[in-house]
Order: structure tokens, then C-alpha cells, then sequence
């Protein structure tokens, strides 16, 4: 049995992702202040003192899931799995309300985000089936690796809750990939993303755009020729597949293949418009043309873009931001706080916070390439997707290239659940640095 040893221990870290952990925190606690601050200088919110508690307890949590031998542990992860699905349960039934999605839970004035720690949990138990099955072939590990992160992201959709469901898909298609999967499943996955995505916009598009709606629209809103129009292509698959068995020509594969994702994506988007409710739908369409409704949902991205572009290149200098302490931006120390950032830092502010996210990025696929623990390996890809998509997103939403889907910006926005869960993650990558070559 191999015993801890605290210098070899910490001579292994990454010491890169712990600083820049640090510094991220930082800015986001000095950020969060600065939104709490009004035009005439009064604080009217003392979010800026719960985030720094958060942040001490988030360094004893990372502290202690640094010291863990995650490789140890994986055998335990189906037993926290299963323990999150049932938090996430009674979260769906007797949980909090927040902003129209019943995703909490707590006593008071107090409370935690379950979808928060269902990611690293998912994460955790996937890279364990994805290391043990490594001789099984890459349908069934597809399969099966699409049921465990299903099942998760549909009890966080019942809430509803969109935008957290929605990261366990990069978290997904960065952990095949590095476990080893089929890339033809993999580009599957991410064609049928992407034509569900324009099957569900392009009728949403339509109906604000044209009166009475497009063709596109006018048939979404038909199920009985979304029916026909699937069973037609199921057909055209089922030839293709024909072909391609009897005549072995790898022209019909493709075929069979192309169908596939549109048969898949046109059903996708059938229950997409069945699904999102009417406000969730109106920040898909602000997203596309914000001046659709710039009094409503468009007012969030039209005012963020204006305090960004208002920061000019080295912005208006701290607490001097006029767009934020107006508070014409809407949740601006949660979803939209790098508005804040570029306001009163200007180009140069957000070109560094960026900056340090894509070093922190950088650093996490160093271990994904170092670590000779194939469990450590899926673990680090896993929590790369994560991160990554959280900033992309969150920062994508602030300068309108992004839909609107409430996305934190880790360690920068307010919220205790998404700093701790942040914490969590970083504890067990430096864990892992630590540990990478002696594995």
C-alpha cells in the first residue's frame, strides 16, 4: 500500500491551474462588488461577502478533493450516482422555485444547485463505465455512455432547467472522444446537435419574421407531417442501409448516414417545440434578431452589448461603469457580469479575463495528454468540456453571439453552487497533477 507524501505531493502540482484559479476568484469577488454598487455610489448588495464566504469553503473542498486518490474511488462513483439522480428527484417535486425552474434545494434564504454537482458526479461515474468497457465495442459504449448522461440531463430538463442540462453535451462528446470512440459516432452526435438546432430556429425565425408564420413553422406545428415527413427517411434509410449490405458500396453508408441525423434531428426538434416553454422560446429568437422584443427578453442582450461597447479599449476604470451601476443590465453578477468586466476594464480587461480562462483551458488538456491513468485521463477531458463550454457560452451570451440560456462564468459569477462545484473540479485536477506520472 502506498503511503501520502505530502513533499513529493506538492512538488507534482500544477501549480498554473491553482493560481489562475485564484486569480479568476478574485476578479469575480471584485466584479460581483462592483455590481453591487448603484449610480450614486451605495452598496445596495452585499452578494460581493457571501461570495468571498463561498470562496473560503470552495478552497476547503478543493483542498479536499486534491488530497483524494481519485483513481481509488471510482469504484464508489455508481453509489453517487445514484445518490444525485435521487437528489436530483426530489429536487424536480419539492425543490425551490428560481427565476421559473424548480432547481434548488435549502433551508431559508440558503440553498444548492444539484445540477451543479450532477456534472462532476456524471463526469466521475462516465469515465469510470468509459475505462472498464474499453474492449467493448464503440456502439455499445455509445449506447451506453448516452444513458448515463441521459438520465441526468432529462430529470434537470423536468425542472426546467435548459441551460444545465445542456453542458452535459460537450462534457459528453469530449469524454468519447478521449475514451476512444468511433469518430464517425462522434460526428453523429454533433451533426444532429447542430440540424436540430437549425430545425428549431429556423421556424421560430420565421414566425416573428413573416405574418402567419413560414412553411417551417406551419409544419412544426403539425405533428402528423413531421410523422409522415420521418417515416419517409426512415424508409430512404432502410434502402441505403440495403445497399449498402447487399452492394458493400460506400456511397449507400453515407446515405444511411445523412438520413440518420436528419430523421433524429427534424423528431429532436418536434419535442424541442413541445418542450421549451414561451419565454425560453423568445430567448432563442432574441438571440437571432434581439430587436424582436427589445423592451423584454432582447432588452438583457441589447443593454449587455451597449456596456460592453461603451467600455471603449481600456474601459471606464472600477466602479465607474454607468451602463451597471444604472443597473440597466439585467442579472449583471450572474449571467452577464463579464458585461461589467469589459465596461470598466474596456477591451484590455475582458481580452485578460479571456486570457486566463484559455491558459486554465490549456493547462487541463496538458493532463489530459500526461496523465497515464486512463481513468484520470477521462476525468480531465471531462472537466475540460465542462469549463470550456461554461466560458464560451457565458461569454457568447454577454456579446450576442450566444442564445440567452443562464450559463455561469465560473469563479466569476455570483452563486455558490457554481464556485463550489468549480472548487471541486480544480481539486481533483490538481489531485491528478500531482499524481500524473506516477500512476
Amino acid at each position: 500500500m502506498r503511503h501520502f507524501q505530502l513533499p513529493k505531493f506538492i512538488s507534482g502540482l500544477d501549480y498554473f491551474i491553482l493560481i489562475l484559479a485564484l486569480l479568476l476568484t478574485a476578479f469575480g469577488i471584485a466584479s460581483i462588488y462592483s455590481a453591487g454598487i448603484d449610480s450614486e455610489g451605495v452598496r445596495f448588495s452585499n452578494e460581493y461577502s457571501k461570495q468571498i464566504i463561498w470562496a473560503v469553503s470552495g478552497l476547503g473542498i478543493m483542498i479536499a478533493a486534491m488530497a483524494l486518490d481519485i483513481s481509488r474511488l471510482k469504484d464508489y462513483t455508481v453509489f453517487a450516482y445514484m445518490a444525485i439522480l435521487l437528489l436530483l428527484l426530489y429536487t424536480r417535486f419539492a425543490g425551490r422555485v428560481v427565476n421559473g425552474a424548480r432547481s434548488w434545494i435549502g433551508v431559508g434564504e440558503y440553498g444548492i444547485q444539484p445540477a451543479e454537482f450532477a456534472k462532476i458526479i456524471t463526469i466521475l461515474f462516465l469515465a469510470r463505465y468509459l475505462d472498464l468497457s474499453d474492449q467493448s465495442s464503440s456502439f455499445k459504449r455509445l449506447i451506453a455512455s448516452l444513458g448515463i448522461t441521459g438520465i441526468p440531463v432529462l430529470l434537470i430538463l423536468s425542472q426546467p432547467d435548459f441551460g444545465s442540462a445542456l453542458v452535459f453535451f460537450p462534457i459528453l462528446i469530449v469524454m468519447l472522444y478521449v475514451g476512444g470512440i468511433d469518430r464517425r459516432y462522434i460526428l453523429f452526435i454533433l451533426l444532429s446537435i447542430g440540424f436540430t438546432f437549425i430545425f428549431l430556429m429556423l421556424p421560430l425565425a420565421g414566425r416573428y419574421s413573416f405574418p402567419g408564420g413560414n412553411i417551417l413553422d406551419l409544419f412544426f406545428q403539425r405533428p402528423g407531417y413531421v410523422v409522415m415527413l420521418s417515416g419517409l427517411f426512415l424508409i430512404a434509410l432502410a434502402l441505403s442501409l440495403w445497399g449498402w449490405l447487399v452492394f458493400k458500396k460506400q456511397y449507400y453508408f453515407w446515405l444511411s448516414y445523412g438520413l440518420s441525423v436528419l430523421d433524429l434531428s427534424i423528431v429532436l426538434a418536434l419535442a424541442g417545440h413541445k418542450v421549451l416553454k414561451d419565454y425560453q422560446i423568445m430567448r432563442l429568437m432574441v438571440f437571432l434578431n434581439p430587436n424582436v422584443d427589445p423592451q423584454g427578453a432582447g432588452w438583457n442582450i441589447i443593454q449587455s452589448v451597449t456596456a460592453i461597447g461603451s467600455g471603449g479599449l481600456a474601459g471606464k476604470g472600477f466602479l465607474q461603469g454607468t451602463q451597471s451601476h444604472a443597473r440597466f443590465i439585467p442579472q449583471q453578477s450572474t449571467d452577464f457580469i463579464f458585461s461589467i468586466i469589459a465596461e470598466e476594464w474596456g477591451f484590455l480587461g475582458g481580452l485578460l479575463l479571456v486570457a486566463l480562462f484559455c491558459f486554465l483551458l490549456y493547462r487541463m488538456l496538458g493532463l489530459v495528454s500526461s496523465t497515464k491513468d486512463r481513468y484520470s485521463m477521462l476525468v480531465c477531458g471531462g472537466f475540460f468540456g465542462m469549463f470550456a463550454f461554461h466560458f464560451m457560452i457565458n461569454v457568447g451570451m454577454a456579446i450576442g453571439i450566444m442564445p440567452i440560456t443562464g450559463i455561469p462564468l465560473y469563479f466569476i459569477s455570483y452563486g455558490g453552487s457554481s464556485l463550489w462545484a468549480a472548487f471541486m473540479a480544480i481539486g481533483f485536477l490538481l489531485g491528478i497533477s500531482s499524481r500524473r506520472y506516477r500512476m
